[in-house]
């Protein structure tokens, strides 16, 4: 009886050893995967355009977070938490888009829906390349080929090794970004590093958030339109580091701004915007993860550009919990904030999160002579 026991304890050990082994080569391999994207890289403009930008003419932009084409409606996301009224708690599933074929088909859908939209600018994120948790559709040449007589210019914001996570559905390995589309000259283009929580695991799966800063000429003008495209942290407990991470946005809005250049900054804040954080009527408790913007945080001469719909159409839906209308958490977190030179309207454009668990904003804009 001893000598089985010892057997048991000796195979037991060596699990547990072989098990220790296995996590520490895991975490091993993470680090030596983990790197940061240097900070001011200069980013190419890929099929450069000749027309220029002129005051007193009205533009178009769109700002859609395609979701790496997993977000359908039936779609639920593994780091997503929430809780019903009833208190019930809720936590999504998936660590992947569900196939190649749901991820082809929602990319269609969201290239649809610019297509009709036919803006002159596009800022489109979580557009992914050579990633596993989309099966590897190139959705950055997806994007950059369904709009041949834009501009493109891609700024990576995610990147990481095989993330083993959840086990039941693991991540994979991720290459993600910003992909801007514009149908006017940009003259050059620059990828801006936000500072991001570098405790040990999480800075593994909030790697590496970023903006990216596109100058416009403006015709007859000194002055130029400061583009910038952002995806702000969304997992981010207490908001410190979304917060700095405004403070950086802020710096260089203003800073271009002094420089008298036209700004429109633009994309997915991971902020409930201008007073929408209660907006929507739904069958769950507000959530914690939800912090709130509006012009308040932002430097003199900014504002937000509140939708004319936006109380009536959410850009955002949980996604802890397939979707359904009136009973998943929605708010607004997308769209577009302008500098006082700058003349706009923005519209939430109502996809119903056919493709994506957001809905693209539009916005109208003039630059002042």
């Amino acid at each position: 009886m001893k000598k089985i026991c010892k057997r048991v304890a000796i195979a037991v050990i060596a699990v547990i050893a072989a098990l220790a082994l296995l996590f520490g080569g895991y975490v091993l391999y993470l680090q030596l995967q983990y790197y940061r994207i240097e900070d001011g890289l200069g980013l190419e403009i890929g099929r450069a355009q000749d027309a220029v930008l002129q005051t007193d003419v009205p533009y178009t932009a769109v700002s859609y977070n395609i979701g790496f084409g997993a977000y359908g409606p039936e779609y639920s996301f593994f780091m997503d938490t929430g809780t019903m009224l009833d208190g019930t708690p809720t936590q999504g599933v998936y660590g992947k888009a569900q196939s190649e074929e749901s991820v082809l088909a929602n990319t269609a859908g969201a290239l649809e829906v610019l297509r009709t939209l036919d803006a002159d600018l596009m800022l489109l994120q979580e557009v992914d390349y050579d990633s596993a948790r989309s099966f590897r559709v190139d959705q950055r040449g997806l994007t950059a080929d369904a709009f041949p007589e834009h501009a493109h210019v891609f700024g990576q914001n995610f990147h990481s090794g095989y993330l083993a996570y959840p086990f039941t559905d693991p991540h994979g390995a991720v290459n993600a970004g910003l992909q801007t589309l514009s149908r006017f000259s940009v003259s050059s283009a620059v990828r801006r590093s936000y500072p991001i929580d570098e405790s040990f695991f999480v800075k593994f799966t909030d790697l590496d958030r970023c903006f990216t800063v596109l100058y416009l000429p403006v015709e007859d003008s000194d002055r130029q339109l400061v583009l910038i495209h952002s995806h702000m942290s969304a997992y981010d407990e207490g908001g410190t580091v979304r917060a700095r991470q405004l403070e950086l946005l802020c710096d260089v809005m203003e800073e271009e701004y002094l420089r008298g250049n036209y700004v429109i900054v633009g994309g997915d804040f991971n902020h409930a915007l201008y007073g929408t954080e209660q907006a929507f009527p739904c069958e769950q408790q507000f959530p914690e993860w939800v912090k709130t913007m509006d012009d308040s945080d932002l430097p003199e001469n900014f504002s937000f550009v509140a939708a004319e719909d936006g109380f009536d159409v959410p850009t955002c839906r949980g996604a802890d919990i397939p979707y359904e209308k009136g009973v998943n958490y929605t708010t607004v977190v997308d769209g577009f904030l302008v500098s006082d030179n700058v003349r706009a309207e923005a519209e939430n454009i109502d996809t119903d999160f056919a493709y994506s668990d957001h809905n693209p904003v539009l916005l109208t804009f003039e630059l002042a002579a």
